[in-house]
C-alpha cells in the first residue's frame, strides 16, 4: 500500500494518537538500525548471530520471550548476519553442542537465555 505524501502529512496533522504512534515506530526502528550499524562495525559474526537469534526470540522485549523460532535458513540468518552460510553452520553447530540453542521437530529453533552470555561476553 502506497501513501502519497500530501496525505500522510493530512493525517499526521489531524489524527494524534496516530501520529504518535508513527513517530514512535520511526524511533524505534531509527535505534534499530544504529544498533544494527554498531554491531556491523564492533562485533565478531559470531555475536551478530547471536544477537540476530535473540532479537528473533524477542528476548529483551515486554512479556515472555519466544524461544522457539520457525523454520529459518542458514541462508538467511547469513544475510542478516553479513557473513558465508557456511560461517552460520559453524556458529549454530557450537551453539548447540554448547547446549545454547536446540532444534525441534520441523527444524524449529528453541533459543535459550544463556545465548546472551555470547552477546554479552567481551
Amino acid at each position: 500500500m502506497k501513501i502519497d505524501k500530501q496525505s500522510m502529512i493530512d493525517v499526521l496533522h489531524r489524527e494524534h494518537a496516530f501520529s504518535d504512534l508513527f513517530v514512535a515506530y520511526l524511533l524505534t526502528r531509527n535505534i534499530r538500525y544504529e544498533e544494527d550499524l554498531v554491531d556491523q562495525l564492533f562485533n565478531s559474526s559470531e555475536k551478530r548471530l547471536a544477537r540476530i537469534l535473540l532479537l528473533l526470540a524477542h528476548f529483551g522485549k515486554d512479556g515472555k520471550p519466544e524461544t522457539v523460532i520457525p523454520k529459518i535458513s542458514q541462508e538467511s540468518l547469513a544475510e542478516m548476519v553479513g557473513t558465508t552460510r557456511s560461517r552460520v553452520s559453524f556458529f549454530m553447530n557450537r551453539f548447540r553442542k554448547l547446549g545454547l540453542i536446540d532444534y525441534h521437530a520441523g527444524d524449529a529453533l528453541q533459543v535459550h537465555s544463556s545465548l546472551l552470555n555470547i552477546v554479552l561476553h567481551d
